[in-house]
């Protein structure tokens, strides 16, 4: 998120929507159901988005002389989700205990703050992508040092930086909390309650505003001009209208822009949303039961970008597509080779060896009896 985390409870209020009564009872009456669903949906984006980053990190790593400013942008967003990837076996095994954290508030922190920098870092560097974008295309001249690599360097150093000014203050904070049933909650909303108190509707509405309203205005302005300005490319040109590459680019624009709305949109639509209501009135514990389950849900769809980021390069990044079909058929071809059976190389060797003879017998045929 693009803003720079002014105090603790700004960090804190990304995370969670507060919760108004901390005492309501049946907050996890679903943990029968997330305890099956949460582990299988987190060990599935664990495999994918560890598998898809780490190859595209391996593509863009391997071709980093050919280094441009979407790749580096890129290749930062894979780190993110590849650190992100990494503490997923532990919130599986949280959820798979039916909400309860046996690990202690050390591993409950290392787990938010690498949960979190994902998040920060996902939605700083697609904007960036997005930017880039737009002055590569419609961009005044002044602008193209911009996209130079040393340039864009420090740019993403620069998105590191503020993603750890509003993470890192995340550890102040207590993360645990002993629920009255015995169970340990980790990364919960009962915990952030106690910590921001009162001012927390407001502080969330201002860090939602920041970190989820500004960069999707500037995501979707950036994306708008390039759709208008491809549309019209493709009207004033017949061979790029017939090419379909005018097309195609339009609809990776609006894949980009989907995955984005669909993963980051409804869980801090649903915060915005509780957290203006309590303004205006004080919700019952019915009303945070379903917002805690809804929470839940909506994690689980943002993490989801995770896997999906790796799309984002396959389409975005020139040759990208290229790069990894040669790296999965080289390593097609190596298992092949590795599992060729001794008795089958044997053969081939003999039946080349059989082949080779018998073409110098008829060589030497030949030359007989040209003499």
């Amino acid at each position: 998120m693009l803003e720079a985390a002014g105090n603790d409870s700004v960090s804190a209020a990304l995370l969670v929507g507060g919760v108004d009564g901390v005492n309501c009872t049946g907050l996890y009456d679903h943990r029968n159901v997330a305890r099956v669903l949460m582990p299988i949906h987190y060990s599935l984006v664990f495999a994918l988005g560890l598998l898809g980053n780490s190859l595209a990190l391996h593509v863009i790593w391997t071709s980093r002389v050919k280094m441009n400013a979407t790749t580096t942008y890129s290749a930062n967003l894979a780190a993110s989700d590849v650190l992100f990837a990494l503490s997923l076996p532990l919130r599986a095994l949280y959820y798979g205990m039916g909400f309860h954290w046996p690990l202690g508030e050390v591993a409950c922190k290392v787990t938010g703050l690498l949960f979190y920098i994902n998040t920060y870092a996902g939605v700083n560097f697609m904007t960036c992508l997005a930017l880039d974008r737009m002055v590569a295309v419609v961009g005044p001249r002044h602008l193209v040092r911009l996209r130079q690599v040393s340039t864009v360097r420090w740019i993403c150093l620069g998105v590191w930086l503020l993603v750890a000014g509003q993470t890192l203050p995340l550890l102040s904070m207590q993360m645990t909390r002993l629920e009255p049933d015995g169970s340990v909650s980790c990364m919960e909303y009962p915990s952030l309650e106690a910590t921001a108190g009162d001012t927390l509707p407001h502080t969330l509405i201002g860090a939602v505003t920041l970190g989820y309203v500004v960069p999707t205005v500037t995501i979707l302005v950036c994306y708008s001009v390039l759709w208008h300005k491809l549309r019209s490319v493709t009207r004033g040109n017949q061979l790029t209208e017939r090419s379909g590459r005018s097309q195609k680019a339009m609809g990776v624009t609006a894949a980009v822009v989907l995955v984005f709305l669909v993963c980051f949109s409804p869980y801090h639509l649903n915060l915005l949303q509780y957290m203006i209501r309590k303004l205006v009135y004080r919700p019952g514990c019915d009303e945070l039961r379903s917002f805690q389950v809804s929470l839940h849900v909506t994690v689980c769809l943002m993490n989801l970008n995770s896997c999906l980021d790796p799309f984002v390069y396959f389409f975005a990044c020139q040759g990208y597509k290229r790069r990894v079909m040669m790296v999965l058929k080289r390593n097609a071809f190596i298992s092949k080779s590795i599992y060729t059976s001794p008795e089958s190389s044997n053969s081939n060797l003999n039946r080349d060896g059989r082949y080779s003879a018998r073409a110098r017998l008829n060589s030497a045929k030949g030359k007989e009896e040209s003499l």
